[in-house]
């Protein structure tokens, strides 16, 4: 009852907009009670109606009402604080199915402020005091309440793991190091995060760089299109004022002008707003990969941190640029963008002759080579592959050893309007996946290791090969020249 009690005074004394205990009360001229300041604020948003109102009962006063300090409850509310008393817990301070349970509670459970990374366990706000007032708890790692604390413990050891093992690329406990991680290269996992946020921020800060480079080009290019629809704005009320005065003698001939500078707007404004598109495309990339890479910077769990953050960097610390070697491509395909876009063409192109051109299908490769570890980037529109091939691939006639994925020197991933096929050797494999107009390629030659991915707001492995590389390869783009404007362009990721 008493308990009860105590309640009832704070209830009787809190403010009504703050909940809190009130702080230099006043009262309104209809007997309710706030906080002045509170008051005063709820008042400072009803000048311009010029009508205050009681947030309670909503009684309204005309003018503002002076508000004078309630001497007698301010010296209620001061004995009230002297107490010392608190009010039980709320019933939101329990843990919720989706909350973590303070681990020593007994009975019903309190919700967890803190994990303790060190003593594997979860704290509400009194099982926590201790490590605030006890020394040697004092140096514990405390993070935001987590579920998954039994990661940090050693299977074997039943050990915190408070070290990483570089040669192994593990989170290891002191007591491997001195077992089967003796005499490998081992640091606290400390350290081995500290190096690890060292990169991630440089490769944040690189790609936050990069999008504003971009935002300024998409500026650069809105007031292009605007002075291309002005240009014509212009040129087309000249051309009106000529044909006013020729009237009927230049009547056919006002049309054909007309037509003209309204194609060549549309042409202008269409190259500007495809370039455009590119970039925003970019942008969206960019932001996404920004996005990742701040969501895994924020992880305050280091093992959790050294597991993503391997799967995350690896794409951005081996990507490559990839462009087109002239000498390699068919006639029936066009070259542009620096030789890192192949667009299908029906009419043939004006290249000289070169031994190493496909001259049946429509295939070019890379000038560069890939060995070790390499990552890329394809944009693609229409029936595309995306091939790897070694460099010793036949190019002339019509035989399957000119045909990137049906002879044992090429793999290719078909991606055709609404479904995948993986060949090689003459064997197609169905795969199934996200379409996407992205798509990314990771190769790690020496461990035999192709994988295709499918890019939009998130990264899906379409295939995976695993095999024995003999030789270097070669990047590799596969159009149909009758499915003219079908294209693959390679991006830029550095």
């Amino acid at each position: 009852m008493a308990q009860k009690a105590v309640q009832l005074d704070r209830e009787t004394f809190s403010c009504p907009i703050c909940l809190d205990l009130l702080k230099d009360p006043v009262t309104t001229p209809c007997g309710h009670s706030y906080c002045k300041n509170c008051l005063n604020d709820h008042w400072d948003t009803e000048d311009e109606k010029r009508i205050y109102s009681c947030p309670q009962c909503r009684k309204s006063f005309i003018p503002r009402p002076e508000l004078l300090k309630n001497t007698m409850l301010a010296a209620l509310v001061e004995e009230l604080k002297k107490t010392g008393l608190q009010a039980p817990p709320a019933d939101h301070c329990y843990a919720g199915p989706e909350d973590v349970a303070c681990d020593f509670c007994t009975g019903r459970k309190l919700r967890a402020v803190k994990s303790c990374l060190q003593c594997v366990a979860s704290y509400c706000e009194k099982h926590l005091q201790p490590h605030y007032d006890v020394a040697p708890l004092k140096k514990h790692k405390l993070v935001e309440p987590s579920e998954k604390l039994q990661e940090n413990i050693c299977s074997r050891h039943d050990e915190v793991m408070k070290m990483f093992c570089r040669t192994d690329q593990q989170c290891i406990c002191y007591l491997c190091s001195m077992d089967e991680h003796k005499g490998h290269d081992t640091v606290s996992a400390a350290a081995e995060r500290t190096e690890r946020q060292r990169e991630l921020e440089g490769s944040r800060h690189n790609i936050q760089q990069r999008i504003q480079d971009r935002e300024k080009d998409v500026k650069v290019l809105q007031q292009e299109v605007e002075a291309i629809n002005g240009s014509a704005d212009k040129a087309m009320e000249h051309s009106e004022k000529i044909f006013t005065q020729l009237i009927r003698l230049m009547e056919e001939r006002r049309s054909d002008v007309k037509q003209q500078v309204r194609s060549q707007q549309k042409t202008e404004v269409s190259r500007v707003k495809e370039l455009q598109e590119k970039l925003e495309q970019e942008i969206t990339e960019l932001k996404r990969k920004d996005a990742e890479l701040k969501k895994l910077s924020h992880t305050e769990d280091h093992n959790q941190f050294l597991h993503n953050y391997s799967l995350l960097a690896d794409f951005l610390r081996y990507s490559c640029e990839i462009t087109l070697d002239p000498n390699t491509v068919h006639t029936h395909l066009l070259l542009s963008e620096g030789n890192r876009k192949a667009t299908s063409m029906r009419q043939p192109q004006s290249y000289s002759d070169h031994p190493d051109r496909f001259t049946v299908w429509p295939h070019v490769l890379s000038r560069e080579s890939l060995t070790g570890r390499c990552y890329w980037e394809m944009e693609k529109r229409g029936r595309v592959g995306v091939a790897v091939a070694y460099k010793n691939i036949s190019r002339a006639g019509r035989s399957d050893e000119c045909r990137f994925g049906f002879n044992d020197k090429s793999w290719m991933l078909f991606c055709d309007t609404n479904s995948y096929n993986f060949y090689h050797n003459s064997i197609y494999t169905p795969v199934s996946g996200p379409q996407s107009s992205r798509f990314g390629v990771y190769l790690d030659h020496s461990a035999g290791i192709l994988s295709f991915y499918s890019v939009s707001d998130t990264m899906t492995l379409l295939h995976r090969v695993q095999t024995t590389f003999t030789q270097p390869l070669y990047a590799g783009v596969r159009l149909h020249w009758l499915s003219s404007g079908d294209f693959a362009e390679f991006c830029k990721l550095n």
